[in-house]
């Protein structure tokens, strides 16, 4: 039997950052990817997602300050830039579940300097938007846009030149805990590892479930839609800042990024179904309640043009799972709950540290592999794509 020092079980973003932080640090690892590598049928394709440190918890701030510093260092070893900087707008009702207190307390706890503007401010610096007068926005200058399809190759690229051995195609059937490792069983064969990193997002509890150590996990099919507006310079980045809309329906959307359009979804839109269960066709509902948000919005965001779909898998209180299961601790769980691409190299040096040194130099204290016994209560901040 083939033997390794980490195994990775499933190259999405987490997945692949951690193969990459595992082969920069010199062990011996092998990663598994049950489809192609940079398949659809996950979370972590397509164009775009935001970065920010615009959290309502000061220990998520405190994760993106590092992935901040965490992406700088892969941009210079990956010869490319990732991140786009276009400012962030939080738009809170005040008659909603949020306030701006939320996310002010915990930017003012780090350090991190921000705006509180009004409806008219807003107005008078992004003209696009047109906001009800009870809405309070947080804005803050470190926020834009990262490239999720190709910062993901990148990771998957730069983790091979650095010794990692990647086997697509290649599903996992079984997690066989030992004393000397745990067998990873697949399609094509076994082998040995010392560590295991889960990274499989909404396939995670397939192979937790024959060990009795199954999470509580929520499973969807989301979406998100691209809009043409009449005037797409307008929605450039250097004029549109990324948007989140906290309310008891949240919305969040992207300027301009690669092509006339501008982007937006709802998050967490409960159109609950398993990954055997996707239909890849969007809502037609979803799509009507986006469209009629847009229109009230951001008036000039213009007609739908595409509408594509991914794979959400969260847990109840939105929190993320980073760490090593009670019952078998050389097993790392690894998941983004919906909200974790802007942290994927943070996460992915976090997972390395803790497989090959046991700790980690951030606080994850928070994010501990859940109890099974008891339901977590909703979160008590916000969070979006």
């Amino acid at each position: 039997m083939e033997t390794f020092d980490v195994a990775v079980v499933g190259m999405g973003a987490l997945g692949s950052a951690a193969a990459y932080h595992l082969a920069l640090k010199g062990v011996n690892v092998v990663a598994f990817e049950q489809f192609e590598l940079g398949h659809v049928r996950g979370a972590s394709h397509d164009t775009s997602r935001i970065i920010r440190t615009s959290y309502g918890a000061p220990e998520y701030v405190r994760l993106a300050q590092s992935a901040y510093k965490d992406w700088a260092n892969f941009e210079a070893v990956a010869g490319e830039q990732f991140v786009t900087v276009t400012g962030g707008l939080i738009f809170i009702p005040t008659d909603g579940p949020y306030s701006a207190a939320d996310f002010t307390t915990a930017l003012d706890a780090e350090g991190v300097p921000y705006e509180l503007l009004d409806p008219a401010a807003v107005k008078a610096r992004w003209p696009q938007f047109d906001l009800p007068a009870n809405v309070e926005t947080v804005f803050t200058a470190d926020s834009g846009i990262v490239h999720a399809a190709r910062s993901v190759a990148a990771l998957q690229m730069q983790a091979r030149a650095h010794g990692a051995v990647i086997r697509d195609r290649t599903p996992v059937l079984k997690l066989t805990p030992g004393a000397s490792g745990t067998v990873v069983h697949t399609a094509t064969g076994d082998v040995l590892a010392r560590k295991v990193i889960l990274a499989a997002d909404a396939w995670t509890n397939a192979l937790l479930e024959p060990l009795d150590a199954d999470i509580p996990l929520i499973t969807m099919q989301e979406q998100v839609t691209y809009f043409k507006p009449a005037d797409p310079e307008a929605y450039a980045r250097e004029l549109f800042p990324v948007w989140i809309w906290e309310d008891v329906e949240c919305y969040y959307g992207f300027p301009t990024f690669g092509e006339p359009t501008i982007k937006a979804a709802r998050d967490k839109s409960d159109n609950l179904m398993t990954p055997a269960e996707r239909s890849y066709v969007p809502s037609p509902e979803l799509l009507e309640q986006l469209t009629t948000f847009m229109g009230s919005t951001i008036p000039g965001s213009g007609d739908a043009l595409r509408t594509v779909t991914c794979q959400y898998a969260i847990t109840p209180d939105r929190n993320f799972v980073l760490g090593p299961l009670e019952r078998y601790p050389d097993i790392i769980v690894a998941l983004g709950a919906g909200h974790a691409f802007k942290f994927t190299p943070a996460i992915g040096r976090i997972l390395a540290e803790l497989a090959v040194d046991g700790v980690t130099s951030d606080d994850i204290s928070t994010f501990a592999v859940p109890s099974r016994s008891g339901v977590p209560t909703a979160s008590p901040f916000p969070v979006s794509y």
